[in-house]
C-alpha cells in the first residue's frame, strides 16, 4: 500500500487543489522490477504524483456554472476518478513489473488560500437554489388560491387587485422572516 503524499496542483478550471491517493500495488515480475528501473518503489513513489497531477488536471474540482453540459468531477465522481488513475497508473508502472491492484483519492480539498472563497460560492449556490424552489412553490399556490377564489366566486377581483394580491402573496411567502400582519381601517378600495 501507498498512500501519497498531499500535493497541490490545479484542477481543469486552475484553481489550486489538494490531492492524495492510496495506490495498492504489488511487484508481478520481479526480475523487470529489480533490472529495468533503479529502485521500484521510488519509481512507484514517482509515477503516483505524476498520474495525480494529470489526472486533477483534466477534472475540475466541482460543478460549476454550467449545468447544461455534464462532466465528471473530482468530487462528484469518484468512482470514475479512480478508475481513471489506476489505468493511468497502470500504464506507467507496467515497464517496472508492477502491478495495480487498486488507485482511489485518498484526500481532495481546495487549497487553503482559496478555501473560504470556495466555501463562500458553495453557500451562495445552496442558497440560489433554495430561493427558486421557495418561489417556484409560491407562485404555485398564488395560482393555486386564484383559481380556488375565482371558482368558488368568494370575491371578484379586477386585474389590479388581482395585481396587488398576487405580490402581496409573493411577499409573505418568500420571505425570511414572518409576515407583519397590517390591519386595515379604511375601505378596501378606499
Amino acid at each position: 500500500n501507498l498512500t501519497s503524499d498531499k500535493l497541490k496542483v490545479n484542477d481543469r478550471r486552475g484553481s489550486p487543489i489538494e490531492i492524495a491517493a492510496n495506490v495498492v500495488w504489488r511487484v508481478q515480475d520481479s526480475a523487470q522490477a529489480l533490472f529495468d528501473v533503479d529502485d521500484y518503489q521510488a519509481f512507484v513513489n514517482i509515477q503516483v504524483d505524476t498520474a495525480l497531477r494529470d489526472i486533477a488536471s483534466h477534472y475540475a474540482y466541482d460543478h460549476g456554472d454550467e449545468t447544461d453540459v455534464p462532466e465528471l468531477t473530482l468530487r462528484a465522481d469518484a468512482e470514475d476518478v479512480a478508475g481513471r488513475l489506476r489505468e493511468e497508473l497502470v500504464g506507467r508502472v507496467s515497464v517496472a513489473g508492477v502491478a495495480i491492484d487498486e488507485a482511489r483519492l485518498a484526500h481532495l480539498a481546495y487549497a487553503p488560500e482559496i478555501a473560504g472563497a470556495m466555501l463562500k460560492r458553495q453557500q451562495a449556490e445552496a442558497v440560489l437554489s433554495a430561493r427558486r424552489l421557495i418561489v417556484k412553490g409560491a407562485v404555485g399556490m398564488v395560482e393555486s388560491a386564484l383559481a380556488d377564489l375565482n371558482e368558488r366566486g368568494v370575491v371578484d377581483l379586477d386585474e389590479d387587485r388581482k395585481a396587488a394580491m398576487v405580490s402581496n402573496l409573493l411577499v409573505v411567502l418568500c420571505a425570511d422572516r414572518e409576515a407583519q400582519p397590517v390591519v386595515n381601517t379604511g375601505t378596501l378600495y378606499g
